[in-house]
């Protein structure tokens, strides 16, 4: 796909820059070209391509199945689609935490093999040497702190994290860090939104929340709850903006009626 030279692309100083002028940063997730070409088109300001795909386009319980692979194959196709916005791949389970060296193999595959303009990656403190690794060969980390699904079986829950004082402190110095690391901007899932607001303010680079309350500096959302297209899936934090599932329901009932009724096609739908 040929890119509108008259487009100016968004980038990581775009970002920040943005915080710095108190402008609201408006993100959401795409898996694939026809999705992301709409989301690109309406405005947005970023795009992740998460390792939710796991869940909603997989159909798995938990983000933690997927693989680098897949994720590649899914940041190819958003990468196509979008000519104005940034777009940001999480580095999926298994190919960061324990080896900092693998974390980068896993960083520069992704980069190179889709075209991808950053990574994000869950995690504080445990995790510093591998985004430090990253960091340091020149390619752009978001962090990601709070709910953190892909430690959803040490959790236990879904949640609201760091409700306690301890922990509530752990993440204001892990935010901290990503900063000191890096990092370039920090997702915060799911924490009370006065302790988003204090780690807002402690920090030159922009928080991205999801579930964390209105104090940060812009929100995401995964776009297929936003069309309200994966019906079950109503926390509070989200607003649903469409309800596709019962649109694109009744469209395929619809389609089966008029086939099966010989319908369709008509004499105007046919050579």
């Amino acid at each position: 796909m040929s890119i509108n030279k008259d487009i100016k692309r968004i980038t990581t100083e775009t970002l920040r820059l943005m915080k710095f002028e108190n402008k609201k940063i408006a993100m959401l997730t795409s898996y694939d070209f026809t999705m992301a070409q709409m989301v690109d088109k309406g405005g947005i300001d970023a795009i992740l391509v998460g390792d939710s795909a796991s869940n909603v386009m997989a159909g798995h319980e938990t983000t933690l199945p997927i693989t680098l692979d897949q994720m590649i194959y899914h940041a190819q196709s958003v990468v196509r689609a979008a000519q104005r916005c940034l777009v940001v791949v999480d580095l999926p389970f298994g190919t960061y935490q324990s080896d900092p060296q693998k974390a980068l193999d896993s960083a520069v595959r992704i980069m190179k093999e889709s075209g991808a303009h950053a990574v994000k990656i869950e995690g504080g403190e445990e995790i510093k040497k591998s985004i430090s690794k990253i960091v340091n060969a020149g390619i752009p980390v978001m962090g990601h702190l709070g709910l953190t699904p892909q430690s959803i079986y040490q959790f236990g829950t879904y949640k609201v994290r760091a409700k306690e004082k301890d922990e509530a402190q752990k993440l204001i110095e892990d935010a901290r860090l990503l900063e000191e690391l890096g990092c370039f901007a920090v997702v915060l899932e799911k924490i009370p939104a006065d302790l988003a607001q204090k780690v807002t303010a402690s920090i030159q680079i922009p928080t991205i929340g999801i579930g964390a309350g209105p104090h940060v500096d812009g929100q995401v959302l995964v776009v297929h709850d936003m069309l309200g297209m994966t019906f079950e899936f109503k926390p509070r934090f989200l607003r649903q903006y469409m309800n596709l599932h019962d649109e694109i329901t009744a469209a395929v009932q619809k389609y089966v009626n008029d086939v099966k009724s010989q319908e369709f096609p008509n004499e105007k739908e046919q050579y």
